[in-house]
């Protein structure tokens, strides 16, 4: 699990010596460390590992562990390994048949906690990846650890065994607290804001005939607060229902809707549009600059093809834009690197839209520009025609 924060400070504990007897892999050397850095375990002791050491597996496995591998201690023996600690814990998933306690890795982290409080040192051995360890390195120890697994299924991986050790220290040692916790929410909401929010979804409800039949209002309503009140929400939760309820209430429109007028819907507003911009007086901008905005925010289906294949198509690199204004006029689309400005032609159009295009391509024409008049048909039948007709010039 990724996560690691470098800009935080480690945990500074000290805990048991790690030590691993006669390691096969570099690998679980490494994977190994690599636990023991989750848990702020960073004593680690080899007892002649089989593929020497220093080495490259170990390093590569470890995934940012060099602070433990860098400090590695070299042993013949695990008597040579153990010899200035007090207090030895072997691990083995096997029954050994010694006289000595037996114990699980809650308890061995109780202990070893209090054994270095009281001012001793710890190890831990851990034996061989294919057979654990030996009867006498067992007899070393003052304890046999051992883990509550699947007993048709005991045997656990090297790093396995020290991450199930290492946590369980770490977790006492630390208090157990966790690395981060949920963002402060916002404040609980208020009962009059639940109550302001429950009568206005009521009187929707209402609205749409939803708190029926009759004689099953009141337990729906009753049934309809508790969910809210077992929600236990905040005065933004309370804000964002709010706002849901009043936009379905409201209907789809715009951006909601799709994002797509229809042929007629698209028609008229352009009619509107070129009524309203024709003969008006500099300070009635607003309305039209209000409806262009309407216009650019709902594309019709022709518009929406174009523009998207304009976007995709190499031949084009992006050069065109939608519904921008080049001096007073705002065509459908325009490259101001090509000077070219592009008019979409709907079907059933008035003598206003007509004479407003005329007139915009005359404007446009003068000051350089190449209009060029797609048939919304001509787009939505054939759109590659179109737009070879485009790079064209035609």
């Amino acid at each position: 699990m990724s996560g690691t924060d470098r800009t935080k400070t480690a945990v500074d504990l000290k805990g048991p010596v790690v030590i691993l007897v006669e390691p096969q892999l570099g690998e679980n050397v490494g994977m190994a460390a690599r636990a023991m850095g989750n848990f702020g375990l960073t004593r680690l002791r080899l007892v002649n590992p089989r593929d020497g050491w220093p080495n490259l597996h170990a390093a590569r496995a470890a995934a940012g562990a060099d602070h433990i591998l860098d400090k590695v201690e070299l042993f013949d023996t695990p008597a040579a390994a153990i010899a200035d600690l007090n207090l030895v814990l072997a691990t083995s998933a096997r029954p050994h048949d010694q006289a000595k306690p037996v114990i699980g890795p809650e308890a061995a982290a109780g202990e070893i906690i209090a054994h270095i409080a009281g001012g001793g040192d710890v190890g831990i051995l851990f034996g061989r990846e294919r057979f654990g360890l030996k009867a006498e390195e067992v007899a070393l120890a003052d304890r046999l650890v051992t883990f509550p697994v699947n007993p048709g299924f005991a045997s656990l991986n090297l790093a396995q065994a020290v991450l199930l050790v290492g946590y369980e220290w770490f977790k006492r040692a630390a208090g157990a607290a966790l690395p981060h916790a949920m963002p402060e929410r916002s404040p609980r909401a208020g009962k009059q804001q639940i109550d302001a929010f429950f009568d206005n979804l009521v009187r929707e409800l209402d609205k749409v005939e939803f708190l029926r039949p009759a004689e099953k209002r009141d337990t729906m309503l009753v049934n309809l607060r508790n969910i809210f009140t077992r929600m236990e929400p905040t005065k933004q939760d309370m804000h964002t229902l709010h706002g849901v309820v009043m936009a379905i209430a409201e209907g789809r429109k715009g951006p909601a809707k799709g994002g797509v007028l229809d042929g007629t819907q698209a028609t008229r507003l352009r009619a509107l549009l070129a009524e309203q911009g024709t003969g008006r007086a500099p300070e009635e901008g607003g309305s039209v600059r209000g409806l262009a905005r309407l216009l650019r925010r709902n594309p019709t289906d022709a518009e929406r093809m174009l523009w998207e294949a304009l976007r995709r198509d190499r031949r084009f690199a992006g050069d065109f834009k939608r519904q921008t204004p080049v001096g007073r006029h705002i065509p459908d689309f325009v490259s101001f690197p090509r000077r070219v400005a592009i008019e979409l032609v709907a079907p059933g159009e008035s003598e206003a839209i007509a004479a407003d295009r005329a007139a915009r391509a005359s404007w446009l024409a003068e000051r350089g520009y190449r209009v060029v008049a797609l048939e919304t048909a001509e787009i939505e039948r054939d759109l590659g025609a179109a737009l070879d007709r485009l790079a064209a010039g035609g």
